[in-house]
């Protein structure tokens, strides 16, 4: 099997030899666990550092559309006052 995945050039070559390790002791679906909880952790860390990147860009967003419907409603109040005046 490694030397399928070694030819298709798809594989990373960490799993490709922890396929053959696992294929030469027995225990390949361990090996085969053990290649996709460490990818699984690389995809969780990866997903956690964009979050914490994108968080403040989102704060600064809402933050001027807030503040834009504020302006936008209290605007006319301020005309009518100086109208009055």
């Amino acid at each position: 099997m490694h030397q399928a995945m070694r030819m298709t050039k798809v594989f990373p070559n960490m799993v490709i030899q922890m396929t053959s390790i696992g294929e030469e002791s027995g225990a390949l679906d361990d090996m085969l666990g053990k290649a996709a909880d460490y990818y699984e952790q690389e995809v969780d860390n990866a997903v956690d550092s964009l979050t914490s990147m994108i968080e403040p860009a989102i704060m600064v967003f809402l933050g001027v559309v807030i503040g834009g419907l504020i302006v936008s409603m209290y605007l006319p109040i301020f005309e009518m006052g100086k109208v009055m005046k």
